[in-house]
């Protein structure tokens, strides 16, 4: 069975955000999808070691802000590649507090929906949360971001707990000399030729040139934490 089937779906690029007890987190996730229009309702697909899970679980709300095409690698690696438990991602990111509460996310996204969870589906892995649209709206006319731009033009990466997560044991090693250096920690490959525009870091940039305080754009660790591909 070839999982690479599953990938040719199409997905958009979402942050997906609840509340419990006060706090707020959300989490990045490609997995959100409209069920029906009368009334609208919505469809989120969560990983059960997510914080955000739980809040949602909890407060039975949830928002789902849609990222724009534009948005850099730093903030999709503050939602997608590090947990609510350890990081206040929303103490320096734009978002306001939405009617059932939840946070919106205002940073470079172009719409949101808020919802209130009808019911929920165990898969195993993930939660499938239903939910009715309360409220939604769109913000720029910019171009969403696709999963498919996420990979091919950001060089971003799925996180273990993604739902189209998909451990590839099948291409050969490319070549050590490629120039290219990938992170351990989330996947992130450095690639000299495309260098790292949005930190400041031109296109031609040899990796053992980057300055020593760079750091990866998707998770921000450390060059020390890069291996060459």
């Amino acid at each position: 069975m070839n999982l690479k089937a599953i990938q040719k779906i199409c997905y958009g690029v979402y942050i997906i955000s609840s509340k419990k007890d006060g706090k707020i987190n959300g989490q990045i996730a490609n997995t959100a999808f409209q069920i029906t229009s009368d009334p609208p309702t919505m469809a989120i697909s969560i990983n059960k070691e997510n914080l955000t899970h739980d809040y949602i679980r909890s407060s039975k709300v949830f928002t789902v802000s849609i990222l724009s095409k534009y948005a850099p690698m730093t903030l999709i690696g503050k939602f997608g590649f590090k947990s609510g438990r350890d990081t206040e991602k929303f103490a320096d990111t734009g978002h306001r507090q939405g009617v059932t509460g939840a946070p919106i996310v205002l940073d470079s996204t172009i719409g949101f929906l808020e919802c209130e969870v009808l019911s929920e589906t165990d898969v195993g892995t993930h939660t499938i949360f239903i939910g009715r649209v309360v409220e939604c709206d769109v913000l720029s006319d910019a171009e969403p971001m696709t999963y498919t731009y996420y990979h091919q033009v950001k060089g971003g990466k799925s996180p273990r707990t993604a739902p189209t997560y998909v451990k590839d044991e099948s291409e050969p090693p490319k070549p050590a000399e490629s120039g290219k250096y990938v992170c351990n920690v989330c996947g992130y490959v450095y690639d000299p030729a495309a260098g790292d525009p949005e930190n400041g870091i031109k296109p031609g940039t040899k990796f053992e040139d980057l300055p020593d305080s760079w750091v990866c754009p998707v998770c921000n660790a450390p060059k020390s934490e890069f291996s060459k591909e």
